[in-house]
């Protein structure tokens, strides 16, 4: 039986398929090793997302192949989307798609059931992949290449992996996909399940949890906006927390993009939401610097990003991706798109530190789910708001809901002492 050693970049969606490795290799007998020296095949699962990422990932590599004594194996986005540069770095791995790394471990060995079979949870957190790849076509993308079209399993599929999740021990369940909000369509005649997954796995799985569900493009969610909502609005496990990725608040910046969504459509969700909601969570993304935008699409993404007021907020500087449309576009000058960055990263904080400010004085039930630094514990509302919990080691326990109150704030976290 091998011992393995296994590395996750990107995002939780790539963490969720290298919980799936995981549990393939334990179901299979093998272990996990004390660290990539020590093992007999180590796994690289990579990101590619940005130029950045990229280079990290080919010195990991060039690491992991000098560190592991025995096999090396690379997979995720970067692999399977541009794998022949670890070929031309004169890497020595095997360059394989997710599916396939365990049965390479094994070796065309059966699994052999062990004690430790059990579903693999990260500390009280359960990572649950619904689905494999989008149907998007965005013209920047170079994931679409890695990950392909919607391939969703059925609904009862998912719940029992989520139930077995929560047998195994966890208290919050993180369902992830590259979009989660076309889950189903290529079985539902393009209509989302999602929320009947949502809805089932609240009320058919006994025990005390809450489920995130991960980032859902905002053309699959609206379709469904109304029902959605009503889901998370009648279940209290559900955190009232969702991550629609605009990217832009110009509709001509869209269309380039190949995005399936108007902004319009982006807008008429949060409507929704605010609608049955009275406290939840808006995450976006925005790209800036695109090579065809101009200062007036930034301007609108800045009045969208004043508009609906996301609580989180992620800004990326456009870089070019081999193989993608957009690489072939003349690109905006770095100093512009460093300006524009630096314009809506500034309003983001002002809009995410007052999220946060208007928690101060108030009570809020908090789900402890990692370690902080010192003796404090990191958990979050029922929002998805995190709250930091200075001292909370001595009178609570990782996967504990506690009340709290909050006290404080430092922008992007509130500050909280337990009741």
């Amino acid at each position: 039986m091998a011992r393995y050693h296994i590395e996750t970049y990107g995002c939780t969606s790539n963490r969720g398929e290298s919980r799936q490795i995981e549990r393939a290799l334990r179901d299979g007998g093998h272990h996990p090793a004390d660290g990539p020296e020590q093992a007999d095949v180590a796994i690289l699962n990579t990101c590619t997302v940005v130029e950045k990422t990229e280079h990290n990932m080919l010195r990991r590599a060039e690491e992991l192949d000098e560190q592991t004594p025995a096999d090396l194996v690379i997979t995720g986005c970067m692999a399977l989307a541009q794998g022949e540069q670890f070929r031309e770095a004169d890497i020595d791995a095997e360059v394989l798609h997710w599916d396939d790394v365990p049965e390479h471990v094994r070796n065309g060995e059966c699994p052999t059931a062990t004690p430790d079979t059990e579903p693999v949870v990260d500390g009280v957190v359960g990572i649950l992949p619904i689905a494999r790849g989008c149907m998007s076509d965005c013209s920047y993308c170079i994931t679409k290449h890695a990950t392909g079209r919607i391939d969703s399993p059925p609904v009862e599929e998912n719940v029992e992996k989520a139930r077995a999740l929560v047998h195994a021990g966890a208290k919050e369940i993180r369902i992830t996909g590259q979009d989660t909000g076309v889950y189903g369509w290529d079985s539902n005649q393009g209509e989302s399940l999602l929320p009947e997954l949502l809805d089932r796995i609240c009320t058919e799985i006994d025990g005390e949890f809450r489920v995130r569900v991960g980032m859902a493009n905002p053309k699959g969610v609206h379709g469904v906006r109304e029902e959605l909502a009503s889901v998370f609005a009648e279940h209290d496990k559900l955190y009232n927390f969702l991550h629609a990725p605009v990217q832009s608040g110009s509709d001509d910046l869209l269309r380039d993009m190949r995005r399936q969504h108007t902004v319009s459509e982006y807008v008429e969700v949060v409507e929704t939401f605010d609608e049955y909601l009275d406290e939840w969570t808006l995450s976006t993304d925005f790209i800036v610097g695109f090579p065809t935008e101009t200062e007036h699409d930034h301007e609108q993404s800045l009045a969208l990003l004043r508009e609906t007021r996301p609580e989180k907020v992620n800004v990326t500087r456009f870089s070019k991706r081999p193989g993608t449309d957009a690489a072939e576009m003349d690109g905006l000058g770095g100093q512009v798109k460093k300006d524009r960055s630096s314009e809506m990263t500034d309003l983001k904080m002002e809009i995410v530190g007052d999220a946060y400010e208007s928690m101060v004085g108030t009570e809020r039930e908090v789900l402890f789910v990692e370690d902080g630094t010192e003796d404090s514990l990191v958990g979050y509302d029922s929002a998805y708001r995190q709250v930091a919990v200075p001292g909370a080691e001595d009178e609570a326990d990782l996967g504990d809901i506690v009340t709290c109150e909050i006290t404080g704030q430092n922008t992007v976290y509130a500050l909280g002492e337990i009741c």
